[in-house]
């Protein structure tokens, strides 16, 4: 099949476009773990340069020569790396976890204004409260993770009074879900909600608290200490030793230290970024969730729920059923 000027036009912005992309990336500083390891490699060329004027002075003045070989290296450099990247897959693991603890927050909310709306009670008062407390749901669990105080959202989905309650409560997401719990019985009690409704409805409100916990569960317990611990060392062990077997390779000269900094960039790196990922939650670490969005994802979904059709659509229906009550009827 022969390509049109158009096809090939749309297929060489897209390729310009996914090249621009890589080299954006590649280069980019924004979201960079470059930034806070940089001092630690530039430490790390310092050294080097020292250790190579040292090895030189003394191969000058007494002629020994200070170095090692470089064979054990290969393979302490190979294990080190794979230490690393078992760390930062753990720290992935983390975030990838948080993310699909988040997905269920968002399926479980959906799920809850939906059943609520559908079997609950008809009053225009119930339903606004708990669509609103639905949606507070959210704002609750990210306020809770990241220790956060801002009541300007709150307020505006369930008013002041509320808002100071909830944020006076010592643990937010659990009051969130309590009022909801609440608003189900009241339901339930004065017969707008029959029994089935009910437990299935307060059966998806209790796995919010899940997720939420399971989310607590990830950022109250990092990463065993001792083993980042172990780890550093053997970082800087390999790298405060390097440079004496890369005076045998390169001789004395300004090598040493770039080839040293090439080395320390990688295995800075790796060491940071499982740091990174152990809390998906701060908004200190790079590349954290993003928990204002989702939460306003989730609000605008089951706001949106709540609202009624617009008039143009009743009219349409309405004029629907006549002419089919007229067509019946002849």
């Amino acid at each position: 099949m022969k390509r049109t000027n158009r096809d090939q036009g749309l297929l060489t912005q897209v390729f310009d476009s996914r090249t621009s992309t890589y080299w954006q990336h590649a280069f980019a500083i924004d979201g960079s773990i470059t930034p806070h390891i940089l001092p630690n490699v530039c430490i790390m060329g310092l050294v080097a340069l020292a250790i190579c004027c040292l090895s030189a002075l003394l191969a000058n003045s007494t002629g020994i020569a200070l170095g090692l070989p470089v064979a054990p290296y290969e393979f302490i450099g190979a294990a080190l790396g794979l230490l690393l990247v078992l760390r930062t897959n753990s720290g992935y693991e983390r975030w990838w976890e948080a993310r699909k603890l988040w997905g269920g927050i968002v399926n479980q909310a959906r799920n809850i204004a939906i059943s609520g709306l559908t079997y609950g009670p008809r009053d225009p008062a119930w339903q606004d409260e708990f669509i609103a407390w639905v949606a507070a749901f959210p704002y609750a669990c990210c306020a809770s993770l990241r220790n956060s105080d801002n009541l300007s959202k709150f307020e505006e989905l369930l008013g002041r009074k509320p808002s100071a309650e909830l944020h006076n409560a010592e643990h937010m997401p659990a009051h969130v879900a309590q009022k909801l719990a609440l608003l189900l019985r009241q339901a339930y009690e004065r017969g707008d909600m029959d029994r089935f409704a009910f437990m299935q409805i307060d059966r998806e409100r209790a796995l919010l608290i899940d997720h939420i916990g399971a989310c607590e569960r990830i950022m109250n317990t990092p990463l065993a200490l001792a083993y980042t611990i172990k780890i550093r060392r053997f970082i800087i062990i390999f790298l405060l030793t390097l440079p004496f077997a890369l005076i045998h390779i390169v001789g004395h000269n300004w090598l040493v230290p770039a080839l040293t900094m090439l080395v320390a960039y990688p295995l800075f790196s790796l060491d940071q970024l499982g740091c990174e990922l152990q809390n998906p939650f701060s908004v200190d670490n790079l590349s954290h969730l993003p928990l204002d969005e989702i939460s306003a994802a989730i609000e605008q979904n089951v706001l949106a729920l709540h609202k009624p059709r617009p008039i143009s659509i009743h009219k349409e229906l309405n004029l629907g059923t006549e002419t089919i009550s007229s067509t019946v009827s002849r």
